[in-house]
């Protein structure tokens, strides 16, 4: 993307309908590293990638925890994620004290578009550069759904957000008809290898990279991190990207193949 006349603030449309500051707002989520959800019909789960900005620094957290009852993932601005988690805490702890019970997934999601939707409308304002997938369960059951910039909120059975989040979408719509059945421990799996496949190439899944947290109908919001991750990663298996695999895969096939046998020789002697 280049600069244009049409890029100066976020209420000015394009001739072509266009407004480029939610576009940039969303090419920010896209440098942020990646982050999974999935829901069953019993549970909701979020799986992300944790990233570092140098070796002596501490990793990024990419899963919030909002309530007993609902989460969110993040891929993008971490400080506006921040503020929007926090709107999000006071709209749970008000849902409390008024009515005395937890707020459905669907308001609180909706509340943080409305609050979103107003920065593409004021002079002097700017979108939030964050892109969020909010997992919980309410009385309707699971829920996942993902929030833009623009203010547009999506419901999913599977959705991916960040970097190389195209290669995690691939393995979700290959996989997604065996999610709504999935038991708790399956749903987990699918969304660690959703997450594999959006490593770049040489990395892996590890204890200090992965978070994860699931919810589900009686049970509360509980977030995975550090060595909690460990028995998960071991369930997995082969935490390694597949990119620029094929050749390692080819030669662990083969080594794998039994040896033919030689073949047998004809005596034609008399």
């Amino acid at each position: 993307m280049f600069r244009n006349n049409y890029d100066n603030d976020s209420v000015t449309f394009s001739p072509q309908g266009r407004i480029f500051q939610v576009e940039y707002a969303l090419e920010a989520i896209k440098q942020g590293s990646a982050a999974v959800g999935l829901v069953s019909k019993t549970h909701a789960v979020l799986v992300a990638l944790k990233r570092n900005a140098e070796e002596l620094g501490s990793y990024q957290k990419k899963i919030i925890g909002i309530d007993a009852h609902l989460g969110v993932a993040l891929a993008g601005l971490a400080p506006d994620a921040r503020v929007l988690s926090n709107f999000m805490r006071q709209q749970s702890m008000s849902s409390r004290l008024l009515y005395n019970r937890p707020v459905p997934v669907a308001r609180v999601v909706n509340a943080i578009a409305d609050k979103a939707q107003v920065n593409t409308q004021h002079y002097g304002r700017r979108p939030y550069g964050v892109g969020l997938l909010v997992a919980g369960v309410d009385e309707t059951g699971p829920h996942l759904w993902e929030f833009q910039p623009s203010g547009m909120v999506l419901e999913y059975r599977g959705a991916a957000i960040g970097a190389r989040s195209q290669s995690a979408r691939t393995y979700l719509e290959r996989s997604y008809e065996a999610f709504a059945d999935a038991s708790r421990e399956e749903l987990v799996l699918h969304g660690l290898r959703a997450l594999r496949d959006s490593l770049a190439q040489d990395k892996e899944l590890t204890t200090a990279n992965v978070s994860l947290a699931i919810v589900g109908e009686g049970e509360k919001f509980k977030l995975y991190d550090g060595e909690e991750v460990a028995e998960w990663l071991e369930k997995l298996g082969d935490t390694h990207s597949s990119r620029g695999s094929s050749g390692r895969a080819a030669a662990a096939a083969a080594e794998a193949a039994p040896a033919a046998a030689p073949a047998e020789s004809m005596d034609t002697s008399d």
